[in-house]
């Protein structure tokens, strides 16, 4: 009886295991195909690399990762912090306000302070107005395109990370252990050091090491001020100088340090657990804040919505206002069509492939399955430029083959097709953001009682009969939240979309990439309000379902 009930068992989850394993070798067939490129090169130039260009490259990302991990963590948990366990006036708008900046990508909040702050911009022609300057040497004005401007651009984007995963755990912490803490003689302030910020340190090492990958991925905000980072190496060994075997090796040194970043962010909460306490679902008791106390925690608190938000976002807006004749522009049409079209399909797939790799690691969620599970979202770790290194190279290599079979055996070579294709593109937006997908529905899923299954089952319903019919219907909710976010993350996706987009293909991103490089950002500033705007859905989302968990 036992036997049968195991064959039974096995027939049930194979062809899920089968399905998440064919899927995770999708998303790690071009990570590989990047590391067997940069072993073994048709032009090796690695130590010509590492003589002239690499330690520079090196250097600059180090430092831009400590310029940004460091302050993105600082002002992440403050402000989380203080619209938690804080009450002052304006605390319900700001504990969502704090998310807005997440709408702006780096890159064009670094087109928009270079045009506000760029010594022929607006702010710098007041001052000379102001006080009769009349040459730059005649003052001192901080260089906005530089690798501290880079700094700013990333921290006033990408501390949500921080906020966010800080926010969720303070507001699971239980008052009990803080009230301790006074009793025994420590200051609000020693309570905060030695209790709640210790408990929530595993939240803030995940949203930082987001941060730091964030950073690492990112092209249009170095590459318009300059800095040379490991993204922009791939990008000029493999455009400028045509090697492929260098962009590969590069690339396999960015990977290698994004996965140092999450081996060291596993190891600092390794030994970490956190529990709930009976009565942590409690209203928390918040310290009214009065005085200096007040201003203060204020000011931190309007300092990134002010600058990460509400400026660029009205200064966007104004410039949108000011070209409305472009609204009738038909490339800007084509370009919104393309995004959408791109954004859209993705999203669909990504959705549907992680329900897949999902569901089969509840129906089995240890072994091969809960391994090729984690396979499949380690995509998201891969900066955009990587998988796009890893995609040419993997499609590529199909590509000739089918070539050279078709030429062998009908005398017909079609050319590319795969390569330089939608299909490429969509692919890579698949592979880069199918964690995003698997995150939320593997939420959606935990929520629903096994005993659903075990019932489904004892009617005669197949695995995937009930997956349609009961599971999917009761996470809906999770299936389009997800599916909006990776819209929202292919329509903001540059690195990828630069290097794999087929000929004569723009989107809203490369679009406004293209002119705000040339300083043409007001005759691009539909397109981005457009970018920005669609931004906004996802922080609805996320700072509703925030402000549900307890309040």
């Amino acid at each position: 009886m036992g036997s049968v009930v195991s064959i039974s068992k096995l027939r049930t989850w194979l062809p899920w295991a089968f399905t998440s394993w064919i899927i995770a070798l999708a998303v790690l067939f071009p990570i590989a195909m990047v590391v067997l490129q940069a072993l073994f090169p048709a032009d090796n130039i690695w130590g010509h690399l590492v003589e002239t260009t690499l330690p520079r490259y090196l250097e600059s990302s180090l430092i831009l990762m400590v310029g940004v991990g460091v302050p993105s963590a600082i002002l992440g948990v403050a402000t989380a912090w203080i619209v938690t366990r804080c009450e002052f006036i304006g605390r319900r708008y700001f504990q969502w306000a704090l998310l807005l900046p997440f709408a702006f990508p780096s890159y064009l909040l670094a087109y928009l302070y270079t045009d506000i702050l760029q010594y022929s911009g607006p702010m710098q022609g007041y001052l000379r107005e102001l006080f009769e300057w009349k040459y730059k040497s005649d003052y001192w004005f901080p260089e906005i395109r530089s690798i501290g401007g880079a700094m700013v651009m990333f921290t006033l984007t990408l501390y949500p990370y921080v906020y966010l995963l800080a926010r969720s755990s303070f507001l699971e912490q239980s008052d009990s252990a803080s009230n301790l803490s006074r009793l025994l003689g420590c200051s609000a302030w020693g309570s905060f050091f030695r209790v709640s910020l210790p408990a929530a340190r595993p939240a803030v090492a995940v949203g930082t090491s987001l941060v730091l990958m964030e950073t690492l991925n990112d092209f249009g905000t170095v590459d318009f001020f300059a800095v040379e980072t490991m993204t922009t190496g791939i990008f000029d060994i493999w455009l400028n100088r045509n090697n492929m075997g260098g962009a590969a090796q590069i690339a396999t040194l960015l990977m290698g340090m994004v996965l140092l970043l999450i081996g060291l962010e596993q190891i600092s909460r390794r030994n970490q657990r956190q529990y709930q306490e009976e009565g942590s679902r409690k209203k928390i008791e918040r310290v009214k804040l009065h005085g200096w106390l007040k201003v203060g925690a204020m000011s931190v608190v309007i300092f990134p919505v002010l600058f990460g938000f509400l400026i660029p976002f009205t200064v966007l807006s104004g410039y949108a206002w000011s070209a409305l004749e472009n609204y009738w522009d038909p490339q800007l049409y084509l370009y919104a069509m393309n995004t959408m079209l791109v954004a859209t399909v993705a999203a669909f797939l990504t959705m549907v492939v992680g329900l897949l790799v999902s569901y089969s690691k509840r129906l089995q969620s240890k072994g091969g399955v809960k391994l090729a599970h984690k396979f499949a979202g380690i995509g998201y770790a891969m900066p955009g430029a990587v998988l796009a290194v890893g995609v040419v190279i993997l499609f590529g290599g199909v590509d000739r083959f089918i070539n050279e079979m078709l030429d062998k055996w009908f005398d017909y070579s079609p050319g590319l097709i795969f390569s330089g294709t939608l299909f490429a593109l969509i692919f890579t937006y698949v592979v880069r953001f199918l964690a995003v997908a698997t995150g939320g529905i593997d939420a959606s899923l935990s929520k629903i009682k096994p005993s659903m299954d075990y019932a489904a089952r004892s009617l005669g319903e197949s695995s995937f009969s009930t997956m349609r019919k009961i599971h999917i219907p009761m996470i809906r909710g999770g299936l389009l939240t997800a599916a909006l976010i990776v819209f929202v993350d292919v329509m903001k996706e540059l690195p990828a979309t630069l290097l794999l987009r087929p000929f004569n293909f723009e989107t809203l991103a490369t679009h406004v990439y293209y002119f705000a490089s040339d300083e043409m950002l007001r005759e691009t500033s539909i397109a981005a309000l457009m970018i920005v705007l669609a931004g906004l859905g996802p922080v609805i989302l996320l700072s509703r379902s925030i402000a549900s968990s307890r309040e």
